[in-house]
């Protein structure tokens, strides 16, 4: 428990920083965050009370799904959204082309760490995970189909409403879920209830898959 917590709240806080690191580059942003320019731009409310407030309507849409949250759940709602804008008080746009480039890369290898350390604290998943695994419960979808057709109808309400499509919403959707399973390993707590015959004492089972771009 003196691990998990603090790794916790470490990887959610530099979630929040990543998101800013993408944000700033220009060149594209994942399809909830797409959702949440948009939200901000049209309401002029920050960037990150807009996430804030979308994690928080997505949770609310764990209730008929029957899902539960857990504390994890709960901290990634709170938590992303302020850690996001204190990024943006540091982080300012670079002027060429291949400096965004590279912001942008590393603000998804910081997203991928981010998401091993807060995943593999074992808190429960973020609201945007418990979405998707609910549907897929519910409707006996594959979970690609749901994780597919979640981000496509994100993406357009985000566009629509003003959000910053790009190359880089692109390289995102091809590149997060390789970087989040290799980074899981890494990161992962065995918690008591996981010890028994399935698996030698003093090793850690192998963490289950991430289903979603951890945005969480």
């Amino acid at each position: 428990m003196t691990r998990r917590i603090p790794q916790l709240l470490i990887g959610l806080f530099l979630y929040g920083i990543s998101l800013s690191m993408m944000i700033r580059a220009g060149v594209g942003v994942s399809p909830w965050d797409v959702l949440s320019q948009g939200v901000s731009l049209k309401t002029g409310i920050p960037f990150g009370l807009a996430t804030n407030l979308i994690g928080l309507l997505v949770l609310l849409l764990w209730i008929p799904l029957r899902q539960r949250p857990g504390v994890g759940t709960v901290l990634n709602v709170l938590l992303v959204g302020p850690s996001a804008e204190v990024g943006f008080l540091f982080i300012t746009q670079p002027d060429e082309l291949w400096a965004r480039i590279l912001l942008f890369a590393g603000g998804l290898v910081l997203l991928a760490a981010a998401s091993g350390l807060y995943i593999g604290a074992n808190f429960g998943p973020g609201p945007r995970d418990g979405l998707m695994t609910g549907l897929h419960q519910r409707t006996g979808w594959r979970i690609w189909i749901v994780r597919t057709s979640i981000e496509i109808v994100v993406l357009a309400i985000g566009w629509l409403l003003g959000g910053n499509v790009g190359f880089g919403t692109v390289a995102f959707a091809l590149f997060i879920g390789p970087l989040v399973n290799i980074a899981m390993p890494l990161f992962a707590i065995r918690t008591p209830h996981e010890d028994g015959p399935a698996g030698p004492r003093g090793r850690p089972r192998p963490p289950k898959p991430a289903l979603d771009s951890p945005a969480g």
